[in-house]
């Protein structure tokens, strides 16, 4: 069993509850924030599921040069203050580079390492040393028990406060594969277990000069992951990803994120977890 982590207002891992990480893709305005943040977090509070905000102020891993990255550190921070001031959830933001960690760590209750970038020594040891929660999505070209020596230098570096997150592996030709043997290998680290259930149905860079996505199937999916043992979600939410800025092929639709929530609770308590409320 995962060890419990503490994310301020509720904790997560061990018997806890499952829970679940939403928002936009990236930080496209004030308003579209604030207004997902809020509507998310009346859809949690009534299902009884605890919630962290999740929003990007840059995304640099875009697949072209000219596609839409964000309003940047300084200005995407000070959103990401009003989300946890106005809201009273938790957020979670990457970081790209060393140098982002510590300013990303004053706004920011979880600093996230993109799936690209979980191997890089440096970042990881920068994220640690905030002391804030460091989730670690898992590369699309890893194993999941490879994911121990992530864990490790987290560890080393003085941070035990960890979660791992599944969002697919690699199959080629713009697709990705979700191995559900990857969800206990890795909870049998020591560590909370996430599956990202929208970046699982993305297709890198199928629409040529950005990714595509299947998000059809994203309820099958995070359906599979509530019943393989999972320890949270996490979802990217938009009011409307057809006109979203990234990654809107493979958002969940803000008016479909109740259904989609309530059948979860249902697997969840099937399953024998979170019978009292919440997933």
């Amino acid at each position: 069993m995962p060890r419990e982590i503490d994310l301020g207002p509720f904790k997560v891992g061990a018997s806890h509850p499952h829970f679940v990480i939403a928002g936009p893709c990236v930080i496209e305005s004030e308003r579209i924030v604030l207004e997902t943040a809020q509507r998310i977090a009346e859809i949690t509070r009534a299902l009884g599921i605890p919630y962290v905000f999740k929003s990007s102020y840059d995304k640099a891993n875009r697949s072209s040069i000219t596609s839409f990255r964000g309003p940047g550190i300084r200005a995407g921070l000070a959103v990401l203050r009003k989300v946890r001031e106005q809201v009273g959830v938790p957020v979670l933001t990457d970081i790209h580079s060393a140098d982002e960690a510590a300013q990303a760590a004053e706004a920011a209750d979880i600093l996230q390492i993109p799936a690209f970038l979980c191997r890089q020594t440096d970042l990881l040891v920068a994220a640690a040393k905030t002391g804030r929660v460091v989730n670690v999505k898992k590369g699309q070209f890893l194993s999941p028990w490879e994911m121990g020596n992530v864990v490790k230098k987290l560890e080393e570096s003085g941070n035990a406060r960890i979660l791992l997150t599944e969002r697919g592996s690699s199959f080629g030709y713009n697709n990705l594969v979700v191995d559900m043997r990857a969800l206990p290998i890795m909870r049998s680290l020591g560590y909370p277990v996430v599956f990202d259930a929208t970046h699982s149905v993305q297709l890198p860079g199928g629409a040529g000069t950005r990714s595509s996505g299947q998000r059809e199937f994203v309820a099958p999916l995070a359906a599979a992951a509530a019943a393989a043992g999972c320890d949270g979600f996490f979802m990217e939410v938009h009011p409307d990803p057809d006109a979203a800025l990234s990654d809107g092929p493979n958002m969940v639709p803000l008016h479909q994120l109740k259904p989609l929530l309530e059948r979860l609770v249902r697997i969840c308590r099937a399953a024998g977890k979170g019978a009292e409320g919440g997933l």
